[in-house]
Parts: C-alpha cells; structure tokens; sequence
C-alpha cells in the first residue's frame, strides 16, 4: 500500500510537471530570429525606412489592395493598412502568421490587414493592385510569369532583388536612417500589345515586344516607318514613327490616342 501510494504521488508530480512545461510553452510568444530558414528564403525583414519608400514608390492608395508574398512578421501588411489600404499577407510558416495577427491586433489594423498560411506560388494574386516582395531573384523568376498575366498598370515593388532581364521601370535607394537591404526596385505590369493591329485607313502596326519594350513598324499608304522609342508603361503606349510621336491607351484588342500632330488615331486586332 506505502508502495502505491508513493507511486501515485510521484506519478502525480510527474503530470504536474508535465503540465507546468505544457503551460510555460504555450505561454511563450514566437520570437522570430533573422536568418532563421523557411520554405524557400530565409526570413529578413525589410528595414521600416524601406517600407515606407516602397509604399510611396507604388503610390498606394485606400482603393488599392496590396498582396505581400512571403509576409514574415506583418509589417509591410501593417504599414499599408495604416494608410488605409486593403492589404494581405501570404505567409508560409504558421508561427509567423500568429505573430502578424496579434501585431496587427496591436497595431489596431486588423479590418484592413489579414494574413494567410499557404504557399505564395499558390496564392490567387489576380485582384492585386500592388505587390510586394522580398524574395530571392529565382523565386521573383518563378513568379514573374503569373506576374505579367496580372492586370496593365499593376504595381510590382521588391526589395533588393530583380527580375532577370524584366529592368524595372524604377530604383530607389531608402534614406540615411536604413543601414542595410536599403534598395527597392518597381515594376509596372506592361499591356500585351505584341502582334499586328489595323488601322482605319487601311495601314497597319506591327509591334514587337519584351516587356515594357516595344519595337516594330507603322504601315501607312506606300510608305512604311520603324518604330523608334518605343515603350508601355501599364496600358499607356508611346512611340515615335517618322516625324510622328504617338500616344495611345491600351484597352484589351484596342489602342486609342493621339499623334503629334494633335491627329487621333485608333488600332484595333
């Protein structure tokens, strides 16, 4: 019987214990190191003085919704969110995305800023306005064909790191209060405008193009003149042909603007 008892007791303290370490763990917040590993780049954060330039770079505004892939501890979601804009975290590991809640909990953003567990390969960017990133430049590569189906005019911000031969449209460098990762570069998804559009009179544009670059050639009567300068900027066309500098918006199988002269013109494919 002494022997049970004492068994029972020490079997006793032993669940206590148990049940103390259990409590202590649950208790103890997720405290992210820089460096630590995740699923495809380790976790650094952006330097707030860069947050703050790559948000003003993207020109955001409350009618945007930003996505941030590879969210880490919320502050870019947070930030936006402080500016009145919709924004969402896509975030891989589960104790980051509980850290970025109860930060936006305490920032008092949680009605603009949410995050999502999941892969960012994964994530529905469609309806996105604005994206930003700090990711590798092989995941920016992987990415960068979702990227380029987005929406004409999409804001695509990183930090650092490029994408491949796609030169941004923009580089910025945060001020003397960021000590490192203080550069962040801006992409505007361009329209697809590559291929061949008729003109009312008859003539013909043909466009080639590599991103934001467009080269090609403008058939008009007999006469047939190279594209010089020629870029899209989101849906916004400009080239010079001859003596002609034209403008034009890019409206799905349709461009519409005008030409030096004062002269509108339209294409349609």
């Amino acid at each position: 019987m002494k022997l049970s008892h004492a068994l029972a007791r020490s079997l006793a303290l032993s669940c206590l214990t148990i049940a103390i370490v259990a409590s202590a763990a649950l208790a103890e917040k997720f405290e992210p190191r820089v460096g630590q590993p995740g699923r495809d780049v380790v976790w650094v954060p952006t330097p707030q003085a860069l947050v703050d330039r790559m948000l003003d770079m993207a020109k955001v505004t409350p009618g945007d919704f930003l996505m941030d892939l590879g969210s880490g501890d919320g502050r870019t979601v947070i930030t936006a969110a402080k500016r009145g804009v919709r924004a969402v975290g896509v975030e891989f590991n589960p104790n980051m995305v509980t850290l970025a809640r109860d930060n936006a909990k305490q920032a008092g953003v949680t009605e603009l800023a949410t995050f999502q567990e999941g892969d960012l390969f994964q994530a529905d960017i469609s309806k996105a306005t604005v994206i930003t990133l700090f990711l590798l430049p092989d995941i920016n590569l992987r990415l960068r064909p979702k990227i380029l189906d987005l929406a004409p005019g999409t804001r695509i911000v990183s930090n650092s790191f490029d994408m491949g031969d796609w030169s941004p449209d923009q580089t910025i460098q945060a001020g003397a209060d960021c000590t490192s990762w203080c550069r962040a570069h801006l992409w505007l998804v361009p329209a697809k405008v590559h291929g061949t559009w008729k003109l009312p009179d008859g003539g013909e544009l043909t466009l080639d193009q590599k991103y934001q670059v467009v080269t090609g050639s403008l058939r008009s009567g007999a006469s047939t003149m190279t594209i010089n300068t020629g870029k899209v900027i989101g849906d916004q066309l400009t080239f010079t042909a001859g003596a002609q500098q034209y403008t034009g918006r890019v409206s799905g199988n349709a461009i519409e603007g005008i030409a030096q002269s004062s002269t509108g013109w339209r294409a349609t494919r």
